[in-house]
């Protein structure tokens, strides 16, 4: 799945907020939870690559990018706009 699909599945979720999905469930419990689970997992991926392990990097910034986008759609900040960021920066 990229990225694009699975963020537009975090914002249908997010707008659903059916009671058996984790996704929801962050978004009940607010911007601190989700916050404090890209700080988790920011760490999880540090010690992954301090552990030289490859396959549990992959598994780890998977985590990571996943929560990302949950902060993302929490904040209502599409992926286009950081693209665009992105874009600035390539000059």
């Amino acid at each position: 799945m990229n990225i694009k699909k699975l963020y537009q599945i975090i914002k249908e979720r997010k707008q659903k907020m059916q009671k058996d999905s984790y996704v929801a469930s962050l978004f009940r419990l607010g911007d601190d939870r989700i916050i404090q689970k890209v700080g988790e997992e920011a760490t999880e991926v540090i010690i992954a690559a301090k552990n030289k392990s490859k396959k549990q990097i992959v598994y780890e910034v998977s985590d990571l990018i996943f929560h990302l986008l949950i902060l993302l759609a929490s904040f209502d900040i599409d992926i286009p706009e950081i693209e665009k960021e992105f874009e600035s920066r390539n000059r």
